[in-house]
């Protein structure tokens, strides 16, 4: 089967089997490995990704169901070698610790902001809670959103 998307903006053209997952696509077959293998259940968000702009688990996602979509990676974040805002925001707040689950974390953020720019921490904790860090601890990240909110939105 054929498969034609976007990701990250660069148009993909690629023969795949049938029952790939877009997590699969992503890092065996396009190399971008920021998207993480966790569960392979869709429960603990480290392989999020938009597709569309909405928050999708690839990890559970059909690559076909890609076709002809715009997908966005965490590789996809950074403009021309620098972090975006949430990204610093992130670091700055000690946010990040192992790392492994940051990606879904600014993935699914992403999505958050982009659909409501001021959010409260009533729909940041909503959106967060398909997302599992067993390191940091969510204060911190939170406490990233809150930074990123009072920064304004610099890319």
């Amino acid at each position: 089967m054929e498969l034609t998307f976007k990701v990250n903006g660069r148009t993909e053209h690629l023969e795949l089997e049938g029952h790939e997952t877009l997590l699969d696509v992503l890092r065996d077959d396009l190399n971008l490995t920021g998207t993480k293998e966790g569960c392979r259940e869709g429960e603990c968000g480290a392989c999020t990704v938009l597709v569309n702009g909405r928050a999708v688990d690839s990890c559970i996602y059909a690559a076909m169901a890609a076709h002809d979509a715009d997908v966005e990676t965490v590789e996809g974040l950074a403009k021309n070698g620098r972090l975006n805002s949430l990204q610093t925001a992130f670091a700055e707040s000690g946010g990040v610790q192992c790392g492994f689950c940051t990606p879904g974390f600014l993935m699914m953020l992403t999505a958050l902001l982009d659909r409501y720019p001021q959010p409260d921490q009533v729909q940041v904790r909503d959106a967060l809670s398909g997302n599992i860090c067993r390191c940091t601890g969510y204060a911190q990240i939170e406490e990233a959103v809150e930074r990123y909110l009072e920064q304004g939105k610099i890319e």
